[in-house]
């Protein structure tokens, strides 16, 4: 069986023309050829806007033409991480995709099912001549992962609807009316190089087998971030005299970094002490995280000679990753289990002449997000660090008493006999830009399960999807 034996049929058989078709962030041309395309085909108006975005339209069907325009919106790039044994081209390989006991998987990728699973119901709304429904406005924007460019600078006059239904959940049950705002603070360390003279011994030191995950959704999960597993050794390992030829860990300022590794010179008359510090620590960090982290692996191996950079800097940086906050920050004290505010360390770089140092912060309080990125700065800016900050994105700001709202509650509800959790969400939805610049939009956001978005164990289950589109679809023959 493949995915395209399953059901709903038209949404899965979309959803495999999308795996089939690279995507990543800041790189989405193939998949806005695929969207004009597919509307050419179906004979339906598209619009492009300068920054790449794609409105697909579609007229009423007979008898609902006096319902109002819904704006059905998903973003078209995709979270492209792979397992470090795994050989995989995201410009040009598709998704290899897989059935796991009731859930559809990747082989050793990503699976793009945030927000691919969204897109194909949206196209498959579009298409599908049972479906009934008021004007539709199909909305696919670009590199929402990597900073919401597309959001920010959606094109005028992209938009005429009401509501907007988003596509980018990922809890079947739970329909959001909220979102975090966020911001990435980068640090800078300049550093110089030089080659130790004879008498060290060279290690790789790596950090492996973390579930990683969304930095905001899995924030509050108790996993382990493999930049500060790695940083807290080498902090403690300074006393052996080590040095630091480099570091490298985690790719995306919104995923939970799942690997990093780190070549050190260690000079030979400290080296065992060294081995039986890491071993003993190594003991520790499993014992800690065993419940939520039971395929945690440090190895420890030769490296070849390399040059390593200079102790002033090696110091600093090694203390920067180890000062900075990192996980929940605080917890919401207006809607219980939700986490307000929270940072993840979430890549440290090589890059040219300097190592770059990428965290992102979140939450759904501005002043507690601002206090959040300048407790992160402050921390970079004491170890040395040159320090930017991303342009940030606002948060939304739930409306309990929308009229979109209560339809979808209520559909639910006749639908499966039982009432829906309705929440906001610790992770950055594009929704707050959209309502900067449609002040008059009622949103929500709804979706299947998924889980271990951005990381390779990304899965989507599948018996979540045909609830989805009954969902949808009772929605949009109902919202008035």
């Amino acid at each position: 069986m493949t995915i395209r034996d399953l059901q709903p049929k038209l949404i899965w058989e979309i959803f495999d023309q999308i795996t089939a078709v690279p995507r990543p962030s800041k790189r989405e041309g193939k998949i806005i050829e695929y969207l004009l395309d597919f509307a050419k085909q179906h004979n339906l108006e598209a619009v492009r806007d300068d920054i790449g975005n794609v409105v697909i339209r579609k007229g009423a069907t007979a008898g609902y033409e006096a319902l109002p325009t819904v704006i059905l919106q998903s973003h078209m790039d995709m979270v492209c991480e792979k397992n470090s044994d795994t050989e995989h081209n995201f410009d040009t390989d598709p998704i290899c995709t897989k059935i796991v006991d009731g859930w559809v998987k990747a082989e050793g990728t990503t699976l793009g099912a945030d927000c691919g699973i969204g897109m194909a119901a949206a196209l498959a709304v579009l298409v599908d001549p049972t479906v009934e429904h008021g004007a539709i406005e199909a909305l696919f924007t670009v590199d929402e992962e990597t900073g919401l460019t597309g959001a920010f600078n959606l094109g005028e006059g992209m938009l005429t609807g009401k509501y907007l239904i988003n596509l980018d959940s990922e809890d079947e049950g739970e329909i959001f009316i909220g979102c975090a705002g966020g911001v990435d603070t980068l640090g800078y360390f300049d550093y110089t190089t030089q080659t130790l003279p004879a008498g060290y011994e060279y290690y790789r030191i790596g950090v492996s087998g973390l579930k990683g995950g969304h930095s905001g959704d899995d924030i509050d999960k108790g996993l382990g971030n493999a930049n500060k597993i790695l940083a807290h050794f080498l902090y403690d390992a300074e006393r052996f005299g080590i040095r630091l030829g480099m570091f490298d860990g985690g790719n995306l300022r919104n995923a939970i970094p799942r690997e990093a590794y780190a070549v050190v010179a260690v000079p030979e008359h400290t080296a065992l002490l060294f081995e039986t510090s890491l071993a003993t620590y190594v003991s520790a960090v499993k014992a800690l995280y065993a419940a939520t982290e039971p395929s945690l692996k440090i190895t420890l191996g030769q490296a070849a000679e390399q040059p390593v950079i200079d102790e002033d800097t090696q110091s600093s940086l090694l203390a920067a990753i180890v000062g900075l906050p990192n996980g929940v920050l605080a917890m919401s004290q207006a809607m219980k289990g939700l986490v307000e505010t929270s940072t993840n360390t979430a890549s440290v770089k090589f890059v040219d002449s300097k190592i770059v140092v990428t965290t992102s912060q979140r939450s759904s309080v501005e002043l507690a997000k601002k206090s959040a990125m300048h407790s992160v700065e402050a921390v970079l800016v004491l170890a040395g660090a040159e320090v930017e900050h991303s342009d940030g994105y606002p948060g939304w700001a739930p409306n309990p008493d929308s009229s979109l709202l209560h339809c979808t509650v209520e559909s639910y509800k006749s639908l499966f006999g039982t009432e829906p959790k309705v929440r906001a969400i610790h992770a950055g939805l594009e929704c707050g830009l959209f309502l900067e610049k449609y002040p008059h939009l009622e949103m929500v956001s709804f979706g299947p399960t998924l889980r271990g978005v951005h990381s390779p164990d990304e899965r989507l289950e599948i018996a979540t999807v045909d609830k989805f589109w009954q969902l949808l679809l009772d929605v949009l023959k109902k919202v008035k």
